[in-house]
């Protein structure tokens, strides 16, 4: 496709804040890299993808206020992160992150702990454990 031919719909891809790099022809018949804001099904399919998203961490945030899970949870799914992801950011097993994912045994944690998980999920400690923000927060994807 042509430099004057690269979608710019910027529809969805954050008010043109992101932007995609493609690949185009100039007018002299080379390729050259250019920026897109984006094409109506990508960025509908973004969309979706990022209300899935949004859902999946209410569902988390609803299983911790209900003491099933732990805060961790919550903000790793905010994060799109795995057990094995978040292992692999502060050293710990998956095991143990496993086993830190339930209430029972996160209220255990020594500071030291809950300070490289925060770090891990870019919060503070202090965060990390209030559970009254936790009830504030409202999750929905802004358009």
């Amino acid at each position: 496709m042509k430099i004057d031919e690269v979608p710019q719909d910027g529809a969805y891809l954050i008010k043109g804040k992101i932007r995609d790099l493609c690949y185009a022809v100039d007018k002299d018949g080379h390729y050259t890299s250019t920026l897109s804001m984006g094409w109506k099904p990508k960025n509908e399919a973004m969309q979706l993808a990022w209300e899935q998203v949004y859902e999946h961490v209410e569902e988390k945030r609803q299983l911790v206020l209900a003491g099933k899970l732990s805060p961790i949870a919550f903000y790793m799914e905010l994060n799109i992160m795995t057990p094995s992801l978040l292992a692999e950011y502060t050293g710990y097993s998956r095991w143990k992150i496993k086993r830190h994912l339930k209430m029972k045994h996160f209220v255990k944690l020594r500071p030291e702990v809950l300070a490289k998980y925060a770090e891990a999920l870019n919060i503070t400690p202090a965060e990390l454990v209030d559970l009254e923000k936790l009830r504030e927060i409202v999750i929905k994807h802004e358009d």
